[in-house]
C-alpha cells in the first residue's frame, strides 16, 4: 500500500494541469479582459452576478477543456458570448488555468 501512495503522490504533480506560456504583455491584456470584459457578468470579483462565480471552488471538478470551450464558443440560448475573434486557444486555456488557481489582479 505504501508504494501505491508513493506513486501517487509522486504522479500527482505531473497531472496538475499548468497554464500555457503566454508573453507577459499578453498576460497583463488577459487580466485586464477577464476583470472588465467577464467581470461584468461575472462580477468585478469573479464572484458571480449575471453569470456564475469564477472562483477555484466554484471550478473545482469541472473539466478545463469545457471551460475553456466555453470561453471560445459561448453558450448558445444564454448571455455568455463566444470569445474565439479575441482569443486563441492558448489563450482561453490560461485564462481557465488561472481562474481555477485563483485569478491574478490586474498588472
Amino acid at each position: 500500500m505504501a508504494p501505491l501512495f508513493a506513486a501517487c503522490c509522486l504522479a500527482a504533480p505531473a497531472l496538475a494541469e499548468p497554464a500555457p506560456v503566454i508573453d507577459q504583455p499578453r498576460q497583463a491584456e488577459l487580466v485586464r479582459l477577464v476583470r472588465q470584459d467577464c467581470g461584468s457578468c461575472h462580477g468585478l470579483t469573479l464572484q458571480g452576478g449575471l453569470g456564475p462565480a469564477l472562483l477555484p471552488a466554484t471550478l473545482a471538478g469541472k473539466p478545463s477543456e469545457s471551460l475553456a470551450a466555453t470561453i471560445l464558443h459561448g453558450r448558445p440560448g444564454s448571455a455568455m458570448p463566444p470569445w474565439r475573434r479575441f482569443l486563441n486557444e492558448a489563450e482561453a486555456d490560461w485564462i481557465v488555468a488561472n481562474l481555477k488557481k485563483g485569478f491574478p489582479h490586474e498588472r
